[in-house]
């Protein structure tokens, strides 16, 4: 199977390397990685007494995942240094100056050689994988050099690779695993079934954690305050084409309501498209360099990054996009949390904490305009809220369960 594994590596480094040549993410992807090993023996110094964590996430969603581990160990212990790794573009461009970590980076590709020269250098006393993203050499490395790897918020599903006849890498790759922390019973379940049961704990998402920590540090935006006044709010975040289009149907017929969106895409071409698809709309940027009064806007386009989490409190719903895509929706936690009821398009099924929150009434589903229109016709909105952000607090705890882990393994220090 590593035969395999090998044809697949090459073929996507030359796909990447090929698209490279007209697609900006993947020349990013390819530039990213260059000269890493100079780049990372430059910035990467350590002192006497530091014990070393490094962080592997996929992307942004998982960064969060993974965000409130760093931010506890950092906070505790002094001496901690941290390393943190992208898969993507998507992930390390946007949280490239995170002041969590000592230092951020792309993970290097996956082979032999970048897995031991990694290693050599940065010399980790823990390593953490945050849900997914499994890369044999690395873990093989790992493994060898008797170096604890966990894997935190890991969530499992019956059709995935481990679990059949044929998949005996893939398992190989978990086996590498000293724990494995995952999100619900039915992934326990599952690793039960291939013997891997003695190292798992269900401890539940680390995501609820964090937008718990987001809400309590919450602070006001004060164009958001001037243009929602007293009126109802739908505060719209990372949208797609398909989201969008239901969306302004609904707001043609509804004059009740303003509308907040942060698309997923802010390059112009979708921000002036979304300025006529939406009367009366005017741009977040537009409004830092002129005094346009927001009275008459009913629409707030949010073209720049950085503000969603905190603008979906000013929500009287929450319309979360992405679900049209075949991904699945984006983050409905951070919009929960506020006691916000949530809206999604039909993909969800992926997510344990949609699908939960949809049998419970705190999350609703559209397939097109008629459904969100008999939706915002029908929803108890402060008891969905309510439903919603009760939900967020009950199932925190994940990241108390993780570090308590460690603590109890004397991971998190040197001694």
């Amino acid at each position: 199977m590593i035969f395999f594994y090998n044809i697949f590596r090459v073929v996507y480094k030359t796909a990447i390397g090929f698209a490279a040549n007209w697609n900006p993410k993947a020349r990013k992807w390819v530039d990213g990685r260059k000269n890493w090993q100079q780049e990372l023996t430059t910035n990467w110094t350590k002192k006497p007494g530091d014990f070393v964590v490094w962080m592997h996430c996929a992307s942004l969603g998982e960064f969060e995942q993974g965000r409130p581990i760093i931010e506890v160990i950092k906070s505790q212990y002094p001496n901690s240094k941290i390393l943190l790794t992208f898969f993507s573009p998507s992930g390390y461009e946007i949280r490239k100056n995170y002041m969590g970590a000592d230092h951020v980076m792309y993970l290097p590709f996956d082979s032999a050689g970048n897995a031991n020269d990694f290693l050599d250098i940065v010399n980790p006393k823990l390593a953490i994988f945050v849900k997914y993203e499994f890369w044999h050499y690395y873990l093989s490395e790992l493994n060898n050099r008797k170096i604890e790897t966990i894997l935190v918020s890991g969530i499992f599903r019956p059709s995935q690779a481990f679990f059949q006849w044929w998949g005996g890498f893939n398992r190989n790759m978990l086996q590498q695993f000293s724990h494995l922390f995952v999100q619900n019973a039915a992934s326990k379940e599952l690793l039960d079934g291939i013997g891997l049961g003695n190292k798992t704990t269900v401890a539940g998402d680390t995501r609820f954690d964090r937008v718990i920590t987001a809400a309590e540090q919450w602070k006001p935006i004060e164009i958001a305050d001037a243009f929602c006044g007293t009126d109802f709010v739908m505060v719209a975040g990372s949208t797609w084409a398909e989201d969008e289009n239901i969306i302004a149907d609904w707001m043609k017929a509804n004059n009740k309501y303003k509308l907040i969106i942060a698309p997923h895409e802010i390059k112009t071409e979708n921000i002036n498209r979304l300025k006529e698809l939406f009367a009366n709309a005017v741009t977040f940027s537009d409004l830092t360099t002129n005094d346009s009064p927001l009275t008459t806007h009913r629409a707030l386009i949010i073209d720049n990054i950085g503000y969603l989490s905190r603008l979906y409190k000013y929500g009287s719903v929450c319309y979360v996009g992405g679900g049209f895509n075949k991904s699945g929706h984006h983050n409905i936690l951070e919009a929960a949390v506020y006691g916000n009821p949530v809206i999604t398009g039909p993909n969800f099924e992926k997510f344990k904490e949609s699908m939960d929150l949809k049998k419970i009434g705190g999350s609703f589903t559209v397939n097109n305009a008629e459904d969100l229109k008999e939706i915002m016709l029908q929803i108890d909105i402060s008891a969905a809220g309510t439903i919603a952000k009760n939900y967020v607090k009950e199932n925190a705890g994940a990241t108390t369960v993780i570090l308590n882990w460690l603590q109890e393994k004397r991971l998190l220090t040197n001694a």
